[in-house]
């Protein structure tokens, strides 16, 4: 498999394809301007497709393990089963990574004065493997998540693999642990590529040594209502991001800071916690790992990339997706009230693909959609994406790449 080298020229010469989609102009700070022009590149399409079926180069050599594995498949949750192999390659102060290995999955060794424990410097993605009816195994647009953590990357001051490297480091961690691959349509093999400053750093700077890994684990539905209607509550005391932050990038310090929020909520029964925006306090951001979408009738509304949301790539995978089907999407600033308003709600994200939305409480006041039952749009969505990730149906988007 080859890439190019994808300058921001290149991704900035893909924006037509985009243009189909209805916008809000926006006129972010001058503060922000940088940072969106950073997260805006993820958010483009790559200008060449990936061929469908590709092999990968063997990093090192490692025992194969028997086909099988005693795993329960049928009660898959969303959590960590340990694994044969990981993938680890290091970076020096020179910026090049070296070839990676593969090593048994287990702990790491790490400086206690290293830049991610000291400083949070550290980024991770995250994708899934799909085994398809006829045994073989699919990646679902690998090549965004590379493009995604080089974006987040300049944003922390560390260097990153490049899109070739990353790529081809998915694909053999995989078929390293094409055994963990689930049964098709009894989950799939969660993929988490690290970027971590391994270095150890005393003073405040970037780290003298980076450290890329990724590890896998097969997973089941991420909420445990699986495809049935999650409960949110509207978060207007925390807030997740702030303009000029780093909402926009997949650091590792995005995610501890909305642990208290998601704790309280779920002590009281909800599912998760969707965020307004940090200035206003009344235009939507975010769940805790989710971007969100609003239905009106044949209009589909999800918050504009402006440096405070993360451009999902499930998120903009949906938005073609629901576009080929005739429905008018618009990113751009969406209220509170239209939330409150909606005829239907659901959330993208790579875990939890998508999920239907039940109920919004906002203020003590409570909004229920679709009787509590799964949107028909939602659902419509969900199937077309789904079929299209486990090789149900024709790849005519160009999405999937099959691994040998």
């Amino acid at each position: 498999m080859e890439y190019g080298v994808v300058s921001q020229g290149a991704l900035l010469a893909a924006a037509p394809l985009a243009g189909r989609r209805p916008r809000l102009p926006l006129s972010p700070a001058p503060s922000i301007q940088i940072q969106n022009r950073l997260c805006s590149m993820s958010s483009l399409l790559l200008t060449t497709r990936p061929v469908r079926r590709c092999g990968a180069s063997v990093a090192s050599n490692y025992t194969q393990k028997p086909e099988s594995v005693d795993l329960d498949w049928e009660n898959l949750g969303f959590g960590i089963v340990q694994t044969d192999y990981m993938y680890i390659a290091k970076c020096g102060q020179d910026g090049n990574f070296s070839e990676g290995e593969m090593v048994p999955f287990g702990p790491i060794s790490l400086s206690p004065s290293s830049g991610v424990l000291n400083y949070g410097q550290g980024l991770f993605e995250g994708l899934k493997a799909y085994r398809t009816a006829d045994g073989a195994i699919l990646l679902f647009r690998p090549e965004e998540n590379a493009l995604r953590m080089q974006v987040g990357a300049e944003r922390m001051c560390m260097p990153a693999p490049s899109v070739e490297q990353f790529v081809d480091a998915v694909k053999q961690t995989v078929l390293a642990n094409k055994r963990w691959v689930p049964p098709t349509g009894k989950g799939s093999l969660y993929i988490r590529p690290l970027l971590m400053g391994s270095g150890a750093v005393l003073g405040l700077a970037p780290a003298p040594e980076y450290t890329f890994i990724i590890f896998v684990s097969p997973v089941g539905n991420y909420f445990k209502e699986g495809l049935a209607p999650i409960n949110l509550i509207v978060e207007d005391k925390f807030h997740r991001a702030t303009p000029g932050g780093t909402g926009c990038v997949k650091t590792i310090g995005n995610y501890a800071s909305v642990l208290m929020a998601q704790k309280i909520a779920k002590e009281k029964g909800y599912s998760d916690v969707l965020y307004l925006d940090a200035v206003h306090k009344k235009y939507l951001e975010e769940v805790s790992s989710c971007n969100i979408f609003v239905i009106k009738g044949n209009v589909i509304s999800t918050p504009a990339i402006k440096g405070t949301i993360l451009p999902g790539i499930t998120r903009k995978s949906i938005i073609d997706v629901a576009l080929s089907k005739g429905f008018q999407v618009e990113e751009r600033l969406v209220s509170v009230d239209e939330l409150l308003d909606a005829d239907e709600v659901f959330c993208t994200g790579t875990a939890v693909v998508v999920s239907p939305v039940g109920s919004i409480t906002y203020q003590g006041k409570r909004v229920e959609y679709g009787h509590q039952g799964v949107g028909v749009v939602s659902q419509q969505l969900y199937t077309a994406l789904t079929s299209l990730q486990m090789g149900q149906t024709e790849d005519w988007m160009g999405w999937t790449m099959q691994l040998n």
